[in-house]
């Protein structure tokens, strides 16, 4: 979710950090470049679709892709600011040659269908970072919960999700904020949660902070935090591993040496290693938690 906590610092990280300020100077938004993330040996062969959810709000175009056989637990997959894309149907596809039935969706469907900004468009223009700005403060917490509700509906009605084992959610950037948000509406759906340099907006001191909504979740959760982020707010994942640990709930909460924004594939700021030390981390927890 791309609420004020999230835009203030994600705002701050720009500011303040210079590899960020390239990071997204060097990403050409919506032009769908991108490192081709590996397909493993084990890989399951998939189905692909372009697929428009109903919501309170509208219709939600998204990216849908499943194990071509079989019924398998479902995932939600909440984007970074940049929206739905070619890195995130690659992520989600990879995601469901494991054995998943993956949901994409565009999470700026209110203003428009995917690609939601400007081939070329950087965050280190005015008018590029404005842009995105004005994408992400058209999301709050009513429209997080709004939306996960629709597509958690929409998954449970599809063939090839097993609705009786619970379902996982994963979140990059402002999608951390959108995975404990969705875990605390859902609980008794949501069996596994996992972010990715969710930024600092998913743990503060403000009463409307989403870490103050573990309490109300029963997921097993993975929280690989950036270092970069880490550096500039190290109370974070101290306010994190505490909230997880009051509720008793299992929680990997852990800073990974690299950028924020180090996961997707078509980040200038990509980093092989650490991106598939955090994939090999969710896929433990997803074979575990969704059993």
């Amino acid at each position: 979710m791309c609420d004020d906590q999230d835009l203030k610092a994600m705002s701050e990280n720009l500011a303040r950090t210079e590899f960020s300020r390239r990071h997204f100077a060097a990403l050409s938004l919506g032009a769908g470049l991108a490192v081709a993330l590996p397909r493993a040996a084990n890989a399951m062969d998939v189905v692909e679709a372009e697929v428009d959810i109903k919501t309170p709000d509208g219709v939600a175009d998204s990216y849908w892709v499943h194990p071509a056989a079989g019924k398998h637990p479902a995932v939600l997959v909440w984007t970074d600011i940049m929206g739905l894309r070619p890195a995130f149907r690659q992520i989600g596809k990879r995601l469901a040659e494991q054995g998943y039935s993956v949901l994409v969706p565009n999470p700026f469907y209110r203003i428009k269908r995917a690609p939601v900004v400007t081939a070329g468009l950087t965050m280190d223009t005015p008018e590029g970072r404005e842009q995105l700005m004005a994408n992400g403060r058209t999301l709050n917490a009513t429209t997080n919960v709004t939306d996960a509700r629709a597509f958690i509906t929409w998954l449970d009605s599809q063939a090839s999700v097993d609705a009786k084992r619970k379902m996982g959610t994963t979140g990059y950037c402002m999608g951390g904020s959108m995975v404990l948000r969705t875990a605390a509406e859902l609980p008794d759906r949501i069996g596994a949660g996992a972010t990715y340099h969710g930024g600092n907006g998913m743990a503060t001191d403000k009463p409307e902070s989403p870490h103050l909504l573990i309490p109300k979740m029963k997921a097993s959760f993975l929280m690989a935090l950036a270092e970069s982020d880490d550096a500039q707010a190290p109370n974070v994942k101290t306010l994190l591993i505490e909230a997880f640990a009051n509720a008793k709930l299992k929680a990997e909460v852990e800073v990974y040496k690299a950028k924020h924004g180090w996961c997707p594939p078509d980040s200038s700021v990509y980093d092989e290693k650490e991106a598939e030390r955090a994939w090999a981390r969710t896929l433990a927890l997803f074979k575990t938690a969704l059993a």
